[in-house]
């Protein structure tokens, strides 16, 4: 089958909500343009940003640092470096820590590693140990995403950044909308966005540049790459809540197509209604560390406090 854009080349994926067969380089082009469009419409970027790629050594995250940097060429006044955070969880880490560093080393790009327990003390392995028997304990995605997400923000903070990026493609928007509308977590619903601003000088601004971009065509997209990312599986990834969301949009998009965009499409038109229902939330300082908090303690340091670290 030939490529139904380009009438030339012989087809390498077929999109199914659109009805598209498109060759290798169709397919190329017309994800780096999504991503161009979403960085437009969210006015995610500046030219003279200095921008850090949270860089877990995923295929998605590969994906995005490369695609950023074919596409930062083009404005030679903005930096890019990346950021690998490395909870201690076995090969499934390791495995990606190796993947960042091959890929930075190729680009040429500015690239700092952390560890969980070069930042508080332990790794997320001992930290759950610490906490598995306890009533009421969430499940290990959830203490991991408060740290991580910790993590990135200093280390950004103290490299000089102006924005991070991070790699959630169109699936994992539509998940996390799902999930905090599922947890009725409506503040944190109407926070993720394609761009989520900083609303403290100690934070720094999120962009996602993925968001217009279906997991599946990340995933191909880094195969025609080479970015494979960890073969181990990260041994929590099944525990998680975002896990059955995934399987249950998946079996949807495979018997109607388009409805990942289409969930994506709604939530877009309903964030500003629910977000003006809401109460407007401000931030302090939290007592323990002077990171942004909403209340006495951040997030990171009640999770600290929980196994003993704090």
């Amino acid at each position: 089958m030939k490529c139904t854009r380009c009438g030339k080349r012989e087809a390498a994926i077929r999109l199914h909500y659109s009805g598209e067969s498109l060759c290798v380089r169709c397919f190329t082009d017309r994800l780096e343009n999504r991503v161009r469009t979403a960085i437009g419409r969210y006015d995610m970027l500046k030219p003279d940003d200095r921008i850090a790629v949270a860089l877990s050594g995923g295929k998605d995250s590969l994906s995005l640092l490369y695609v950023l940097a074919r596409i930062e060429r083009d404005y030679p006044e903005a930096e890019l470096l990346a950021i690998t955070v490395d909870e201690g969880i076995g090969a499934h880490r390791s495995e990606g820590v190796e993947q960042a560093r091959r890929l930075c080393a190729r680009l040429g790009i500015e690239h700092v590693v952390v560890s969980f327990r070069e930042l508080y003390g332990a790794t997320l392995p001992e930290m759950l140990k610490a906490i598995e028997k306890r009533p009421g304990a969430l499940d290990p995605c959830a203490y991991c995403g408060v740290l991580r997400r910790r993590a990135v923000n200093q280390v950004a903070r103290d490299e000089g950044a102006t924005v991070v990026a991070v790699a959630h493609n169109l699936d994992d928007m539509v998940q996390a909308w799902l999930m905090n509308l599922l947890r009725n977590n409506l503040t944190r619903l109407v926070r993720f966005r394609p761009t989520t601003r900083a609303r403290h000088p100690r934070l720094i601004t999120r962009v996602r540049p993925f968001c217009l971009v279906p997991e599946r065509e990340t995933a191909f997209y880094a195969f025609l790459h080479g970015f494979h990312g960890p073969r181990t599986p990260c041994p929590y990834a099944r525990r998680a809540l975002r896990n059955e969301i995934r399987i249950f949009l998946n079996r949807l998009e495979q018997r109607h197509p388009g409805t990942k965009f289409a969930l994506y499409r709604a939530f877009e038109r309903l964030l500003p209604a629910l977000e003006a229902s809401l109460p407007k939330e401000s931030l302090g300082e939290c007592e323990r560390c002077g990171e942004p908090s909403s209340g006495r303690l951040c997030k990171a340091c009640e999770f600290l406090e929980q196994v003993g670290l704090a």
